[in-house]
């Protein structure tokens, strides 16, 4: 099966020792990989991919150093997952390794005998790592223009960059187009005698030319392993948590955001309303919402479908959305529009707005509600007209820690808009993310979905309707509205415990419920309830917090205090946490899971010492 693996491979010349001007300097692949970070997720992929060592340099290692000399240190997206400089690498190298622990809980071809499964098992293997890590490849052939030193345009279908280099985010860019641009330049990254191998397995080899074509609709069960493995990164990397995105629904984040939209819209909002406010307003040839009650809503929703890792303040929700190419931006590549709607009977008022297509709320042009009878007048901002279209400048300093090569100290970063930096708090989500790749022996199981992801849209909108409205009148149905969302959320998994990034634990022999965190994560899927902690001048999370505590279900501490304190026990670890202890774990767990063997109690003699 493995008899190219000897045949002799070209190596790359070196790269220019030195940059100039406001240039990245290009950086050799084992600089690139050289990282302590990416060298443990090298390891990881390694143990994974139960090779020997000879078989995995030819099978993995060279083509992620191919694809870490194509991408050198371009950034994942502008502005929403990964967008520091190296980020594209740093998504890939997790990705691959999500996507090899997902592959482990599968035996593929999926009903094939046994020894058909055994002989395919490697190509299956290498065909999810190739298509999680070529899945977004495509960005740097669209989505940014890079520039060499001297003015030209490099394109990756011509091999790595060889000479200094800078880039901008293309603006007005279609936000799927990435998706079908890998199938330009993935030889760049695989050898033809991987492809010539791969092509001896007609079910895995189909199923990965549609993900490299971006068709994941047609990809099959390589195409939900790519998928899963993309939302584990981005949740990772968002702060969410990547252990329910390992087993979320099958369905991309575009088409849940999507779905969301057309509920809301269709189901909830009131358009063109002639008399006044409205939720949004349908002209011609847009859609126009007004941000702040979509943004809200449609966090709502899709925390409410078991959707983790949704940011959860509006900026990065707005690029999130921008990302995914469900919203259209303005002049200057930004979500937000600003415009003034005048009914022409005496109202008028300027709003935020995001702007969609129609026709991704109505596929059928009939199906649309009559155009907005008023007006909607765009303002355009002084400072349009005054962007330069480069802006070159300074870093803080260079994306690679590690190894850096000379002279990259003074590297300026690319023109009109830098990525986010990395930030120097990454030790400990990288502890989070070693957590979760887990036991290389022991791969764990997917949770099982909840059942509501089994019903149609129509249903899962429906149980939103039925938790909002109605709005709970005193602090007695809140508190007992806000137990109840927290034992049926924990029923069905979509609030999870016990984990690094988990708003409840078991400590004690009871639950704990972290605050405020708990409390917030209520109110981002209940945003209706800021109406009724403004009516009481209070904020909305402690207003739910209050009313918890009127139901009297919590322990206090020997000095009548509410709030407990827990000591995070492992590893560079000094965090604490604060929060409720119920009195009886059954009022939200119907057979309370063990102690979280990473937390311990502080006495209060241990807090009255410090």
């Amino acid at each position: 099966m493995f008899s190219f693996l000897r045949r002799p491979s070209q190596a790359a010349p070196n790269p220019p020792d030195t940059p100039s001007g406001d240039y990245l300097l290009p950086l050799s692949c084992q600089r690139l990989l050289s990282p302590p970070r990416r060298q443990l997720l090298l390891e990881n992929i390694w143990q994974r991919a139960s090779l020997s060592r000879a078989q995995f340099v030819e099978l993995y290692r060279r083509p992620l150093k191919r694809y870490a000399e194509l991408v050198q240190q371009l950034p994942a997206s502008q502005n929403h997952h990964h967008a520091h400089l190296g980020g594209m690498l740093d998504h890939g190298l997790e990705i691959v390794a999500y996507a090899l622990k997902i592959r482990q809980t599968y035996l593929l071809p999926i009903g094939a005998p046994p020894e058909s499964q055994s002989a395919q098992a490697e190509a299956w293997t290498a065909a999810a790592a190739y298509g999680a890590l070529i899945h977004d490849l495509g960005k740097i052939a669209v989505d940014v223009h890079v520039e060499l030193e001297g003015g030209r345009t490099w394109h990756p279908w011509n091999g790595p960059i060889k000479c200094p280099y800078r880039f901008r985010y293309v603006k007005g860019r279609n936000y799927q187009l990435h998706g079908a641009a890998a199938a330009l330049i993935y030889a760049q990254i695989l050898s033809p005698e991987i492809l010539d191998w791969l092509s001896d397995f007609p079910e895995a080899w189909s199923q990965l030319i549609f993900i490299l074509a971006g068709q994941y609709e047609h990809a099959g069960i390589l195409g939900e392993i790519v998928i899963k493995a993309d939302q584990a990164s981005v949740a990772h990397e968002l702060g969410g948590n990547p252990a329910r995105a390992l087993s979320a629904p099958k369905q991309s984040l575009q088409r849940q955001l999507a779905d969301g939209l057309r509920y809301l819209v269709r189901d909830t909002f009131k358009l063109n309303q002639p008399d006044g406010p409205s939720d949004g307003w349908l002209t011609h040839d847009a859609l126009w919402l007004v941000s702040k009650p979509i943004s809200d809503q449609l966090r709502a929703y899709l925390l409410n479908q078991g959707v983790d890792g949704i940011p959860s303040t509006n900026a990065p929700f707005f690029n999130m959305l921008q990302d995914q190419g469900v919203i259209q931006t303005n002049a200057q590549d930004r979500a937000i529009w600003k415009a003034t709607i005048d009914n022409g009977r005496g109202w008028r008022n300027t709003l935020t707005l995001l702007k969609l297509s129609p026709a991704l709320i109505w596929n059928d042009p009939n199906d649309r509600p009559e155009a907005y009878s008023g007006t909607v007048e765009m303002e355009i901002s002084d400072s349009e007209d005054t962007v330069p279209d480069i802006t070159p400048f300074t870093t803080p300093g260079p994306a690679i820690s590690q190894g850096e090569e000379p002279g990259a100290t003074s590297v300026v970063a690319p023109f009109v808009q830098s990525p986010a930096q990395v930030t120097g708090g990454d030790a400990g989500n990288f502890d989070d993310l070693l957590a979760l790749l887990g036991n290389i022996n022991e791969p764990s199981q997917p949770e099982d979905l909840p059942r509501t992801h089994a019903h149609s849209g129509n249903d899962q909108a429906q149980a939103i309707v039925e938790k909002i409205d109605p709005m709970p009148s005193t602090t007695t149905e809140l508190g007992q509205a806000f137990m109840q969302w927290l034992k049926d959320g924990i029923a069905a998994r979509k609030i999870v415990i016990n984990d690094t990034k988990a708003l409840v634990h078991t400590v004690a022999g009871t639950a704990m419920l972290v605050t405020p965190g708990i409390f917030k994560r209520y109110i981002q899927e209940f945003p209706h309830i800021e109406r009724l902690a403004k009516a009481q001048q209070v904020n909305a999370w402690q207003l739910v917090q209050r009313s918890f505590e009127k139901q009297k279900l919590h322990q206090k501490t020997q000095k009548s205090l509410n709030i407990w304190t827990c000591d995070v026990v492992g590893p560079r670890k000094s965090k604490q946490l604060k929060g409720y202890l119920l009195l009886d774990p059954h009022t939200i767990f119907p057979e309370p899971p063990f102690d979280n063997t990473s937390l311990s109690l502080r006495s209060e003699t241990m807090e009255s010492s410090q």
